[in-house]
């Protein structure tokens, strides 16, 4: 059986450490990470010159950029494919969901996890991360998209059937997460 496990969460949970850490125990395991598939097509349009670039894109070419990721994400032929992404981007036209009917439709997740985080520790992690361009958000805001999350995670889930799951990221913590993931999978 071929499994697509999406791991989402929004920025600062560490969903891309605990990513890292489950394919590592998932042999012949494939990382997908779905804003990379999506910044290759947009530089290839000469849409934008950095990632963080593209949440500022109109909606439309960013619904063009995702359907083009998810297909190619779902051709992929490794038995087991970690997906990495978000479940919504926070655009100045307002919330875009990662995972309209249309991407999840073509990525065909078998199990779909959400990595969380305290609010403290996302608000830390984000500040630190100097490698991207952060929104600065109010403790109010974070528990907001906290709470949408968990919402379109629901959604998501119902959509494709797909089992869902949240994991808990605690600072220091990533492998642990990781491991409560691939022990849900039978792969621990």
């Amino acid at each position: 059986m071929k499994l697509r496990v999406v791991v989402l969460g929004i920025p600062g949970v560490g969903k891309t450490t605990v990513v890292q850490s489950l394919v590592s125990m998932l042999p012949g395991a494939k990382l997908a990470n779905f804003g990379t598939v999506m910044f290759d097509e947009a530089k290839k349009r000469k849409w934008v010159h950095d990632r963080d670039e593209m949440r500022k894109l109109p909606v439309r070419r960013q619904k063009s950029l995702q359907e083009r990721a998810a297909t190619k994400i779902s051709r992929m032929k490794e038995r087991v494919v970690v997906v990495d992404t978000h479940l919504f981007i926070r655009t100045h036209e307002g919330f875009w969901p990662g995972l309209p009917f249309e991407v999840v439709r073509a990525l065909k997740p078998t199990h779909l996890v959400l990595v969380e985080a305290s609010s403290d520790e996302i608000l830390a992690r984000r500040t630190a991360d100097k490698l991207r361009y952060r929104d600065a958000l109010t403790r109010e805001q974070l528990d907001e998209e906290k709470a949408l999350a968990r919402s379109l995670l629901a959604v998501s889930s119902a959509l494709t059937g797909a089992p869902m799951m949240v994991v808990n990221n605690a600072q220091g913590k990533s492998v642990e997460a990781a491991s409560v993931v691939a022990k849900a999978l039978g792969k621990a």
